[in-house]
């Protein structure tokens, strides 16, 4: 009992010297605000920014507000971190079932791979990838091209894009409800599954109400359909989409040194699934491919996606060093240039400190809902 209070009495002490420890450094630095005549607060937010992005997917100009650069420099953080983890799952899954194979030559390829990527610093990668590669591409007159609508070359990479005109949100609203009809046919399947003591099986049919709605939409609407095709007028290339250099070597970089651990978290759940779990089911008369997807996959997503998911917190953060090749995210632009013209640091690096911490409390929240499905 004495044990519990002198416990609970080290607690309040530790926690009562750590409040008193932050108090006293808001303190400080509110008198030496104060006596530097440097105003706090948030206002700047408000005030307009007076600088260009190289790369927007809102709506932006000059005149837009510090409020706005941070919006924009978030969904850069965002795009190239979704890119990322998108990519180098997909590629990780390929390698670690390369180095499970039973062919020597493709699982040396991997394991290659696996130990060169993984043991090179990110930064030095990143740097090759934009310096070495991308910038050492030809000119635009010259560009590397695929059947004259996709080109390649040192300013970036421009592709194809759909104008869909005023029927955008329509085929929004279309893919919403083809999704949300999918969910409502699957679930009910599944439940009719379980209450006949079967297994749910993945019918082909129910991703048809995403697609078909779109493309029904589309077709009711072709009109105001337009595709836009990237041609070179002057130095550059204008139309369709542009990829610029920073993004393509960031997203190229992060994706082939972010494989490398996915490959290995992956190939860690798959061995986690013991072999009598596949031979009890080979013997059962289940195929390789559904043992595979109902025994092996299933039991090895317990052990991958914990960690997998806290990995991708990792690359989140990792994008982070895209300001060494000028790429516009939230530490470049916001972190950066506003911090230099607003004067602003406390409130400028607790915004992009708290951001980083949401984004991270958020894929956290999203990777446990998903690990309590897996377990379910």
């Amino acid at each position: 009992m004495r044990g519990g209070k002198f416990g609970l009495v080290l607690q309040l002490i530790v926690l009562l010297s750590v409040v008193a420890f932050v108090v006293g450094i808001a303190d400080n630095v509110a008198t030496n605000l104060a006596r530097l005549g440097i105003k706090t607060g948030f206002w700047f937010l408000s005030r307009p920014a007076g600088f260009d992005i190289s790369q927007t997917l809102i709506s932006y100009s000059d005149d837009s507000t510090y409020f706005t650069v941070f919006v924009v420099a978030l969904l850069n953080t965002l795009l190239v971190s979704l890119l990322s983890i998108t990519l180098g799952t997909l590629l990780g899954f390929v390698v670690a079932l390369s180095r499970s194979s039973s062919n020597g030559l493709v699982a040396a390829t991997a394991s290659l791979y696996v130990e060169t990527f993984r043991n090179i610093p990110l930064l030095i990668q990143l740097l090759f990838w934009y310096f070495a590669v991308v910038q050492a591409l030809p000119a635009p007159h010259a560009s590397f091209r695929l059947g004259d609508v996709v080109f390649l070359n040192n300013r970036g990479l421009f592709i194809p894009s759909i104008q869909f005109g005023d029927s955008v949100w329509l085929m929004f609203g279309a893919f919403a409800a083809g999704l949300a009809i999918s969910a409502f046919v699957a679930a009910n399947a599944r439940r009719r599954a379980a209450a006949a003591g079967q297994i749910a099986t993945f019918a082909q049919w129910t991703l048809l109400p995403p697609i078909a709605l779109p493309l029904a939409v589309g077709i009711f609407y072709r009109e105001n359909i337009a595709w836009s095709i990237p041609n070179l007028q002057g130095f550059n290339f204008h139309g369709g989409i542009t990829i610029l250099p920073e993004l393509l070597a960031l997203t190229i970089g992060l994706s082939i040194y972010s494989g490398a651990f996915i490959a290995e978290i992956i190939r860690g759940g798959i061995l986690a699934v013991s072999r009598g779990q596949t031979d009890a089911a080979m013997s059962l008369g289940l195929t390789r491919w559904q043992t595979s997807r109902l025994i092996v996959i299933p039991l090895a997503l317990r052990v991958i996606v914990p960690p997998l998911g806290a990995y991708y917190v990792v690359v989140l953060k990792n994008s982070s060093l895209g300001t060494a090749i000028a790429y516009p995210d939230l530490i470049l632009v916001f972190a950066g240039t506003v911090l230099n013209q607003t004067a602003q640091p406390i409130e400028v690096m607790t915004i992009t400190l708290l951001t980083y911490l949401a984004l991270g409390f958020v894929f956290s929240l999203a990777t446990s809902a998903v690990n309590r499905r897996v377990r379910q």
